[in-house]
């Protein structure tokens, strides 16, 4: 329980094995954050931190440490981490609270605090899954108990409620379901001046990767006017079904389906801004 004070630790636990995992538990979240080099942090993690989990001491897990170095952008240890253990890095979490587990929440964690790097050497990681079902399972998993934070929402529905473009970007290259238009469309509402660009990033690569498009025309019609401001004349009109879509957009969810990859490689003339 890393923030906790020491003083509500001594309060907290009850026996003096207790108190020392808590003590150490809490140095290396504070070892972490100070970015202190990979194999200091690995040592400690093996040899000197424990956690207390069913009336006894235990070392720290390495997908736990990798909550650390998310937290705190230690990119190398991440990067360590997830070499040196892969998707066993990744693995779903024993709750504190309930004694279940709580999912693995490393992808929602990642977008939460806009880690492009890390979550990109962590959907690289899911490549090693055993199964395609498995990997599609991290990639759209929700994470479990209520009172965890994000708790029920994927990491694309997180990536399009935060506005996170590039976060979103790369778990759809990577394979993870197209979800939350109807969010992205009231983000994009709602967002002020400077929010904006952001809103409509992450809106435009929805489009990209929807295998089918809902029926938006009475939902856009409502406020027609308002729409085709903010979405352009003929994107307005493709999502009401009026129109084909543009053709460059008609070109790149083509390219999307086939090669999601190659998206990210596309030039200056070629982006999405370009339909608009």
């Amino acid at each position: 329980m890393p923030w906790l004070l020491s003083s509500q630790l001594e309060r907290l636990s009850a026996s003096p094995s207790q108190r020392q995992c808590e003590r150490t538990s809490f140095a290396f979240y504070c070892s972490v954050r100070e970015q202190l080099p990979v194999w200091m942090l690995e040592d400690m993690r093996s040899m000197e931190v424990f956690c207390w989990e069913d009336g006894r001491p235990r070392a720290f897990l390495p997908s736990e440490a990798l909550l650390y170095a998310l937290v705190h952008n230690h990119q190398d240890y991440a990067r360590y981490l997830l070499n040196r253990y892969s998707v066993s890095a990744l693995r779903a979490l024993r709750c504190s609270f309930c004694c279940h587990s709580s999912g693995s929440p490393h992808l929602t964690v990642a977008v939460r605090y806009d880690r492009v790097s890390i979550l990109s050497m962590m959907v690289e990681a899911l490549k090693d899954c055993d199964t395609q079902s498995k990997r599609q399972d991290y990639l759209d998993g929700c994470g479990g108990c209520s009172h965890v934070a994000d708790a029920g929402k994927t990491a694309v529905q997180l990536a399009v409620e935060l506005s996170r473009p590039d976060c979103l970007l790369l778990l759809l290259v990577h394979g993870a379901q197209a979800d939350g238009l109807d969010a992205a469309l009231q983000r994009l509402v709602s967002s002020n001046t400077t929010e904006r660009r952001h809103a409509q990033r992450c809106l435009d690569f929805l489009l990209l990767f929807l295998p089918k498009l809902p029926d938006l025309s009475h939902h856009l019609q409502d406020e027609r006017q308002r729409w085709q401001s903010l979405l352009g004349n003929e994107v307005f009109s493709w999502l009401c079904g009026l129109a084909p879509p543009p053709l460059l957009l008609q070109a790149l969810r083509c390219l999307a389906r086939s090669s999601p990859d190659h998206i990210t490689a596309l030039p200056y003339f070629l982006q999405l801004h370009s339909w608009q």
